[in-house]
């Protein structure tokens, strides 16, 4: 889908050209239409909900940025799970694609177990904080969390987590934008929080010292620093980890990460993802197997019109680092089976790690 819409750009110079582009969203559809009017190009950009039969608004499509990055206030729709947002900030990750044979073999110690490590070279690529409108989270839920985003609780339960609901991580290929002429274009609780209108802007939003002043005391919870990717038989697995802080636990100090996983289908076969496997590496000198069904109680289908799914979990070690590596047990529609790699990804605490997050209390 990402891919049809960024040809339709492509073709943004050719005279006369008349594309509809009808895509079914969840319960939702987008209806893109361009139009050639007057030498310019006017995108119009409209949501269907079915069960209203009524088309609304959204905004005007904008020209995707191939270089450079988007600014806080941009809004858009999110090319995989269709959901509108806006961005709040950036992050210039580490992207370590399995995929990419590096151009001279090299070798490097593996966590002990790994399976077939090989030398991969990160390269720098953009991701964005972004709110979710809550609009549009109920047609998402079943592929994407909406409450993916989650801190370790500031009291003594070491095992508390709370989630900020609508809050998501996006990387650059897949934010389509748009601008709108509404003042409050998205429904998030922290959207007036966080942004102020202001028409002389391009984008005319603009961070309030509220988003900055968070963006800064919670940034060692919020860094997105590194990405994971790699691909078997057309599934696609990405793994973004996080460190989330240490907590004392009868005596000891017990260290948390979340992990972001989403998974894609690339080809046109229906799948479904019936188990996982996992290996956890402590520094410690530990190493724990787990076996299970689906992932976070779900067993989801990736298709040709629903292709990717994306959760999040969480891991404890009592040691500041370690290593997750594993598989995905995949069911094709014959009942045949397949493995899945999971790229091996370290788990790293920061050094700096002076107190809890602040959550978004002002």
């Amino acid at each position: 889908y990402a891919s049809c819409v960024k040809a339709a750009f492509s073709l943004l110079t050719t005279r006369g050209r008349l594309l509809w582009l009808y895509r079914s969203l969840y319960k939702m559809t987008l209806l893109l239409s361009i139009y050639f009017l007057s030498k310019h190009l006017v995108y119009g950009l409209n949501l269907y909900r079915p069960e209203g039969k009524i088309l609304e608004t959204v905004g005007m499509f904008e020209a995707v940025k191939q270089h450079g990055k988007y600014e806080t206030g941009q809004l858009f729709l999110h090319s995989v799970f269709g959901y509108r947002g806006i961005v709040l900030f950036p992050w210039h990750a580490r992207l370590y694609d399995r995929d990419i044979t590096p151009p001279i073999p090299e070798s490097k110690p593996e966590p002990p177990g790994a399976h077939g490590s090989k030398e991969v070279k990160g390269k720098t690529h953009t991701y964005y904080q972004v709110l979710i409108d809550t609009r549009d989270c109920p047609h998402i839920s079943q592929r994407s969390q909406t409450e993916a985003v989650t801190f370790l609780a500031n009291h003594d339960d070491s095992r508390a987590l709370y989630a900020i609901p609508g809050l998501d991580y996006v990387s650059h290929e897949d934010i389509l934008p748009y601008n709108s002429a509404e003042q409050i274009p998205i429904q998030h609780e922290l959207f007036e929080r966080f942004l102020l209108f202001n028409p002389a802007k391009s984008p005319p939003f603009t961070a309030r010292d509220t988003l900055k002043a968070w963006q800064e005391k919670n940034h060692p919870w919020l860094e997105l620093s590194d990405v994971h990717r790699e691909t078997t038989e057309n599934i696609r697995v990405t793994v973004i980890p996080f460190y989330m802080g240490m907590r004392e636990a009868q005596n000891s100090h017990v260290y948390w990460w979340r992990y972001c996983i989403r998974l894609e289908n690339m080809a046109s076969e229906v799948v479904q993802l019936r188990e996982r496997h996992w290996r956890i590496f402590s520094l410690s000198g530990t190493l724990e197997t787990v076996r299970g069904r689906g992932v976070v109680g779900r067993e989801p289908v990736l298709s040709k019109e629903q292709p990717a799914f994306q959760y999040s979990s969480h891991v404890s070690l009592q040691a500041p680092s370690g290593h997750m590596w594993g598989t995905f047990r995949i069911e094709r529609t014959d009942g045949s089976h397949f493995d899945v790699r999971i790229p091996p990804f370290s788990l790293e605490s920061n050094k700096d790690d002076k107190a809890p997050p602040a959550g978004y209390t002002f």
